[in-house]
Formats: C-alpha cells, sequence, structure tokens
C-alpha cells in the first residue's frame, strides 16, 4: 500500500520505490544511496530519496492511527464492514480523523444531555414533518432539565448540530470549500498604526487562501502574534453553506424556521470554527513548507559558494568604537597571528592600523582580505584597499580585498566549538577567524554554524523548529558529500556530516589522525576505534586522501569499485595512475563493457567521469563583486546607477543585493527578467555576483529597489512580462491587496518583512 501509493505520487516505479526503502531500512543513508546505488533506485537524486522516506514516515504513522482507530470503534461495538472500508481506504490524515469524528471520546455536551434525555425521537419528528409546529411535538417530550417546550426544542437543536459537526462527508466537504473559494482578510489594531507600520500594506487587505504566498501568510501570522493586526477568515457566502448542510441531511429549511435556525446556528458555531481552525493549519503548513524550501534552496547556495581556496588570508571584523578584529590565517586556516586596531571614530587612528596591517599581510604573505559586511564595512575594506595600495608601492603582490558575510560569525564565536578551537583567544577575535576562513571555504567554515544562524532564511522562527532543522540538516549533509571532504585535514564538525559518520566517529577519526599522523589509504578508517563496515562503506566514497598510497583515494570513486577501475587499467593497456586524467582514452570507452551484476551502467559511467576529473569540485569559479567608489551608503545611492553587487538572500518575492551601502536592496521578481519568473532561485542563487540598475532609493526608510533588467528606466512602472501581464488584466484591482508589479521599494514591507 505504502510503495504503491508513493510510486504513483512521485510518478515512478514501485520497484525503485520498494528498493529504497529497503535501502534506508538496511541503515544506509540518502547520500550514499544517491551517490553508490543508482542501479538499485533506478538513478533517484537525494532530494527525491529524501521525499519518499518523509512520505513513507507519513503514511506509516496513517497506517498505525488507522489501526487504533479500527481497534477503539471495534471495542464500542460500532465498527461495520462500510465504515472498515471507509477507514482503510483513507489517504489523509484529516479525512480520517473526519471518520473518526462520531466515536471520539469526548466530555460530554449539551447534545448528549439532550439525548440522554430522551430528545432523539423529537430531532427526528421536526425533520420529517417541516411544516408541523414544532410546539406541539415538543409538549410531548418533556422532562427533567426540559420542562418546558422551548427548552425541549433547544436539546432537540443541539443534537441536530452535533450531527451536522460528526458528519464526516460534510466537514470534509464544507472544509474544502472554504479554503478554495475564502479570503483572508486583515486590519491593524486600534492604536497600533505607528507601532505596526512595517504592516501597513496589511492594515486593509484580502487575498483569497489559495492564493496566498507563503511569505505573505507568514506575514500575517506575524503580524497578528505581535498585536498590530488582527486576522479574520472570511468564508464567503453563508448561504452557500447552509445549503450545503440542508441538502446533506434533506432539511425543508424553506417550509420550517426551526431547521433553517438549526442550519444557520449549525454553521455559524461549528462549521465554520472547526473549518476555520483547519484552514488555519492548512494555510501555516503552507506557508512553513515555503519558507522551509527557501531557506534550504538558500542555505544550499550558500554552503556550495565558490571557495577561494588555500591561500593566506587576513579576516577583518569591522566595527567602530570597539575596533576592528583582525586574524591572520595561513593556507590551511591555521591561525597566525591576531590584533585590534582603530582606524575609524571615535579613535581615528587610521595611519596606524594600516601600518600594522601592512606590515602583518607583508610578513605572512597574505593574499586575500577578508571584510565582513557589518558595521563600518565600506569604510574598513577603503582602509583594506589602502593597505593593499601600500604593500603594491612597496613592490609586494597586492593582496585581494573581498566583502564576505559576516552572518552568523558572533555565533560562532561565543559557541562551545569555539572555545574547544581557540580556548586562549578573546571571543571578539574569533569572529575575525570565521570571517577569514569562510572565504577560504564556505562549507568547512560554515558547518560549524547552526544553520538558522547563517542568515539566509524566511521566518525562520515562525516555523515548526523540528522541520527546519531535519531539512536543514538534509541540505548541509547534501552539500558536504556532494564536495567531499578531506580526510587529512577536516574538522570534527565536517567530518560528521559526512555520510555514515556520527559525531562520536568524527572525534575518533581527528584523535587516531592526531596520535598516528595522516591516513595513507582509506582502509585506514577501519583501524578507527568503533568505525566498523558499514560505516566504512557509507563515508569511504566521500572521504579523499590526496598524495596517499592508491590514487584512487582521492577521487569518489568507491572502494568497493576500484576492481571496475582494474579492469579499465587492464583492458586499455595502462596503469591506474596513467589512467586517471586521460580524457583522450576515457572519452573512448563504452560503460556497457565493463558493467556487471554488481555494478550497473550508471555506475560505471559515473566512474569513468570520476577518472576524467577526480575529486571534481561542483562548486562554482571564485569571483568576487567590486563596490561603486564613493557609493558607501543609501543617500549615495540614484536611481539609474548601475552596480556590481552580491545575492545575500533569495525570497519567494525576489532577491537581496549587498552593493556596498549597509543596507541590501531588493529586486522584485517582476524585475528579475524579460520572461515570466515564478521562482525567482531560476534566475539567482545566493552568493551570486550580479549588475543591477537603481529603480528607487528612499533614505528616510531605507528603502532600494533594483533591477536585473539594466534597460528599465527608473521612474516608470516596471516592465511585466507576459503572463504577468495577463494575470494583471484578469485581476479585479483591489486598493488593499499587493499588487505583484508595483513600488519595488515598498515590496518588503508588503512582504511583512523588516528588513
Amino acid at each position: 500500500m505504502i510503495v504503491t501509493t508513493i510510486a504513483r505520487e512521485l510518478g515512478v516505479r514501485e520497484d525503485q520505490i520498494r528498493a529504497v526503502l529497503d535501502l534506508l531500512a538496511e541503515g544506509n543513508t540518502v547520500p550514499f544511496i544517491a551517490r553508490y546505488r543508482k542501479e538499485a533506485t533506478g538513478g533517484l537524486d537525494d532530494a527525491q530519496l529524501r521525499t519518499i522516506d518523509e512520505r513513507a514516515t507519513y503514511l506509516r504513522e496513517l497506517e498505525e492511527r488507522k489501526r487504533a482507530i479500527l481497534e477503539a470503534i471495534e471495542e464500542q461495538g460500532k465498527l461495520t464492514d462500510d465504515l472498515r472500508s471507509l477507514i482503510l481506504a483513507c489517504e489523509t490524515k484529516a479525512r480520517l480523523e473526519d471518520l473518526y469524528l462520531p466515536f471520539k471520546k469526548r466530555r460530554k455536551t449539551k447534545a448528549d444531555i439532550a439525548r440522554e434525555a430522551g430528545l432523539e425521537p423529537l430531532t427526528d419528528q421536526l425533520i420529517a414533518n417541516p411544516s408541523a409546529d414544532p410546539q406541539e411535538f415538543a409538549a410531548g417530550y418533556l422532562t427533567d432539565g426540559f420542562d418546558d417546550p422551548d427548552k425541549a426544542l433547544e436539546g432537540a437543536r443541539h443534537i441536530l448540530i452535533d450531527r451536522f459537526a460528526l458528519d464526516p462527508d460534510l466537514v470534509g466537504e464544507v472544509r474544502e470549500r472554504m479554503y478554495s473559494t475564502g479570503s483572508m482578510r486583515a486590519g491593524v489594531v486600534a492604536g497600533k498604526e505607528n507601532e505596526g507600520s512595517k504592516f501597513k500594506d496589511y492594515f486593509e487587505f484580502s487575498e483569497p487562501f489559495h492564493k496566498l504566498p507563503s511569505h505573505r501568510i507568514l506575514a500575517l501570522l506575524r503580524g497578528e502574534s505581535e498585536g498590530v493586526l488582527h486576522l479574520d477568515l472570511d468564508a464567503g457566502d453563508d448561504t452557500i453553506y447552509q445549503g450545503m448542510i440542508a441538502d446533506r441531511f434533506d432539511l425543508d429549511t424553506h417550509a420550517s424556521a426551526w431547521l433553517s435556525d438549526a442550519v444557520r446556528r449549525g454553521w455559524r458555531t461549528k462549521l465554520a470554527v472547526s473549518s476555520g481552525l483547519d484552514v488555519r493549519m492548512r494555510l501555516k503548513e503552507k506557508a512553513e513548507e515555503g519558507a522551509l524550501q527557501v531557506f534550504a534552496t538558500n542555505l544550499r547556495d550558500v554552503l556550495l559558494a565558490a571557495p577561494a581556496g588555500q591561500r593566506a588570508t587576513l579576516g577583518l571584523d569591522p566595527g567602530f568604537r570597539n575596533g576592528v578584529k583582525c586574524a591572520v590565517v595561513d593556507s590551511t586556516g591555521k591561525v597566525l597571528d591576531t590584533v585590534i586596531v582603530y582606524p575609524h571614530q571615535p579613535q581615528n587612528r587610521w595611519s596606524d592600523a594600516v601600518q600594522t596591517l601592512a606590515g602583518l599581510c607583508a610578513s605572512h604573505g597574505v593574499d586575500l582580505l577578508a571584510v565582513g559586511n557589518g558595521t563600518a564595512s565600506r569604510e574598513t575594506e577603503k582602509l583594506s584597499n589602502e593597505i593593499a595600495d601600500l604593500i603594491k608601492q612597496a613592490g609586494g603582490t597586492r593582496p585581494t580585498p573581498v566583502v564576505v558575510s559576516e552572518s552568523g560569525a558572533s555565533v560562532y564565536s561565543a559557541s562551545e566549538l569555539a572555545s574547544q578551537e581557540f580556548p586562549d583567544m578573546d571571543v571578539s577575535l574569533r569572529g575575525a577567524v570565521s570571517i577569514a576562513r569562510r572565504l577560504q571555504d564556505p562549507l568547512a567554515e560554515l558547518v560549524k554554524i547552526d544553520p538558522k544562524a547563517i542568515g539566509v532564511g524566511q521566518y525562520q522562527h515562525d516555523v515548526n523548529q523540528t522541520a527546519l532543522a531535519r531539512t536543514l540538516d538534509g541540505v548541509v549533509e547534501s552539500a558536504v558529500n556532494a564536495v567531499g571532504v578531506d580526510l587529512n585535514t577536516a574538522s570534527v564538525p565536517l567530518l560528521e556530516r559526512v555520510a555514515g559518520v556520527t559525531g562520536t566517529l568524527a572525534k575518533n577519526i581527528v584523535a587516531h589522525r592526531d596520535d598516528h599522523g595522516a591516513f595513507a589509504s582509506r582502509k585506514g578508517l577501519l583501524k578507527v576505534p568503533r568505525l566498523g563496515p558499514k560505516a566504512y562503506e557509507q563515508c569511504a566514497g566521500f572521504l579523499r586522501i590526496t598524495g596517499g598510497n592508491d590514487p584512487l583515494d582521492s577521487s569518489a570513486v568507491h572502494p568497493e569499485a576500484y576492481p571496475v577501475v582494474a579492469r579499465i587499467a587492464a583492458a586499455t593497456g595502462l596503469k591506474v595512475e596513467d589512467l586517471i586524467g586521460n580524457t583522450r582514452v576515457l572519452s573512448t570507452l563504452r560503460p556497457a563493457d565493463f558493467a556487471d551484476d554488481t555494478f550497473g551502467v550508471p555506475t560505471v559511467t559515473d566512474i569513468i567521469a570520476e577518472l576524467d576529473k577526480p575529486g571534481r569540485d561542483p562548486r562554482p569559479e571564485f569571483k568576487t563583486a567590486t563596490f561603486k567608489e564613493g557609493v558607501e551608503k543609501v543617500s549615495d545611492l540614484t536611481p539609474g546607477m548601475i552596480l556590481e553587487g552580491t545575492v545575500t538572500n533569495v525570497a519567494a518575492f525576489g532577491a537581496f543585493v549587498d552593493v556596498g551601502v549597509h543596507q541590501d536592496g531588493l529586486v522584485h521578481v517582476s524585475a528579475m527578467s524579460e520572461k515570466f519568473v515564478s521562482d525567482p532561485h531560476e534566475v539567482v542563487r545566493s552568493g551570486q555576483v550580479v549588475k543591477v540598475k537603481v529603480m528607487e532609493v528612499d533614505v528616510d526608510r531605507q528603502r532600494i529597489g533594483l533591477s536585473l533588467r539594466l534597460n528599465d528606466e527608473p521612474g516608470q512602472a516596471p516592465k511585466k512580462a507576459p503572463r504577468q501581464q495577463n494575470r494583471q488584466q484578469k485581476r479585479q484591482p483591489k486598493k488593499q491587496q499587493p499588487a505583484a508589479g508595483g513600488s519595488m521599494a515598498d515590496a518588503l514591507k508588503r512582504a511583512g518583512l523588516g528588513r
């Protein structure tokens, strides 16, 4: 059942799903399966594998819940064959709980009291005889607690309304209609206009539930939680829902005012409330899913950003009053020297700072100057340029200044890991070390930081933290294993992200390396305490050894496939070391000639590709943005300027770009391309260097509107791609609804982000 369901949902064969589930059950990791078990899975990638795992977990929980519900209903003696079939056929937890509603244990309700008083027959008579006088029927059912006709009719009404609320088909139909046709309305809480100005565009707002994008849902919910907005779920025309109730129970509400009133109350007090709660939950789930996807994509882009490589680097953590914290690291990331200089106000010891840092650069052969992008960043970048020029004038090689995101550096500085790594170093200086190292190798350094602190998310504090952690951990794991890890230089935090390596094993690997020296071969891993054959199988292909005993140990070829390489070498008459990188020979090989029952064509194809470019890095070439001279703050910007900048974050509605003015500008999705763009990630990624045109500048609110279309003219409405134009023409203009192509500089505010 589970295999069939997932195969249908994903559009893949059942044998692929079955193979994936079997491999996961055997303790194999997602990266290992994706890379080294392609024959079994039919080449499913890691994203598909994680989806299969998540869906299987959901469906297993659904099956367990079905069993529990069937047992509970059977214990009550109310389980019929038809009900059993309906429960077993459920594909969602929501539908399952709808069916269980009438049988769920609950506190005694007014309807239960009325039933115990014998008023159920009265309810049935009122339904069957809509034209009769309800008072006359009620007079025949007077009893304790219901000693007059009005009270009896009230009891019967509770019974009827309870039937509405417990009818699984009606509950499901009403819920779906409310979600598909209803709208979210928002307004400002009286007196909160100024305090909640960042939510101004939601002060008079309405949009259909099913059209609300994830970032807007989260903005509305945040506005509500901060006490600025009040949210109303507008289901639409009440008479439609009342008609659905009447039709479901075959009630003649035109002939009976009593029935009409019961239906109206049933909708207002029960179904509207329960459906509203479900809609809110569904919207939040949709919003969280969207936010998690945005965060995951951005995090992957940041982790897989181009590394500057093994080059001596001076990291500068900018600051005014507390000075610029500086750390020099060598090509391997080892800290060589640290210092704090005070070039900026109020000390203004510029010349001293230049001389001090130029001396450090010269004595340690610094090749790169990594400047954090926080407070005093542009001022410190000026300092780094002067240092670089001074070194060049003295006849040295000019080091290259690079502005680096310092998101999470302070979190790392105060972490237990940083304390263990630099027990005698001041906390403030650890941040400079992190900034330098993340320029050399973003992935190796950023794995030391909680992914949530890296600063590329959207409302990360508003989403389910367990789901967030699981998603981001999966991204980090995929990124690390896609790049591979140098076994002889990797830190514990990096090693523990390798497939099959736990935190304990990572520490044991480093301890073994410290005690016995560098690993000469992958087989040496088997001597690490507690690292058994299964862990070795999972991790070996992702760990690299440069200059080891076996040249294949520096590649992504798994040790289990070394015999395949031996066959290839024998067939070509070359030694393995002569085969590696020999494109002329490798390009003539047919993978099918070397495939067997264990290693199929997909794996052999990967092996040949890896031999051609061993240890190839999937990350792009290192490139830096050059900020425009004289443009250092928002007030220096003018519409029409064309600038170079770095994408710092990508959201559902656009991308933020650092152009060197201490405030990221926004490229709205409508200004990204001449073509229609549904997802900004189709055009840009975090860390990418782009050219943008300044379209709008609001100095007071520190808002910057940018465009990737350099032929756009400031002051004109942004041109829309064809599909956007068509959508705008079809859409009824609403003053309170944020337009997709409105002011780019205000788009942040419309999204509810306080940036």
